[in-house]
């Protein structure tokens, strides 16, 4: 069911092409994490549990995220969130936003979370991958792999 909303509407089929090519998108873009998945295990997509998330952080609704519940090599559990932002613009708070998925995830759940990002923006040099800053000897230094489609052009 359509919104009318334009970017629904294009973000619509990112979000089956990557529940239905999961394995395939991960093998893409992000080779050595698909390596460590066991893919004889189902992947399981957690939309509802990252709704909630989102809505605990206060953040609205943001376009494309997925959460997958996957298993690991050797049978460990983890929790993928995989953020596929499209826009055709930078966005000052991105590295702060996937910092707080990161760490509402896994406060909720208590599992490991994998953040990955790709963006559709058309700016070459915005790749934000991390958010960090350090107060009085503490230090926050939380990094995320990106991927810009339009290295792939």
């Amino acid at each position: 069911m359509s919104d009318n909303n334009p970017q629904t509407e294009f973000d619509s089929p990112w979000k089956q092409i990557l529940q239905l090519y999961f394995e395939e998108f991960m093998q893409f873009f992000f080779p050595q994490a698909h390596a460590e998945i066991d893919w004889t295990q189902q992947p399981e997509f957690l939309d509802q549990e990252l709704q909630q998330v989102v809505r605990d952080a206060e953040l609205g609704k943001r376009l494309a995220d997925k959460l997958v519940k996957i298993y690991r090599l050797g049978g460990d559990e983890a929790w993928v969130l995989v953020h596929l932002e499209i826009q055709s613009q930078s966005e000052f708070d991105f590295s702060e936003r996937m910092f707080t998925y990161n760490y509402r995830i896994y406060d909720r759940y208590k599992r490991p979370v994998a953040s990955l990002a790709v963006l559709g923006d058309e700016r070459t040099n915005w790749r934000p991958n991390q958010f960090g800053y350090e107060l009085f000897g503490c230090m926050v230094n939380f990094q995320f792999p990106v991927i810009k489609l339009v290295d792939y052009l």
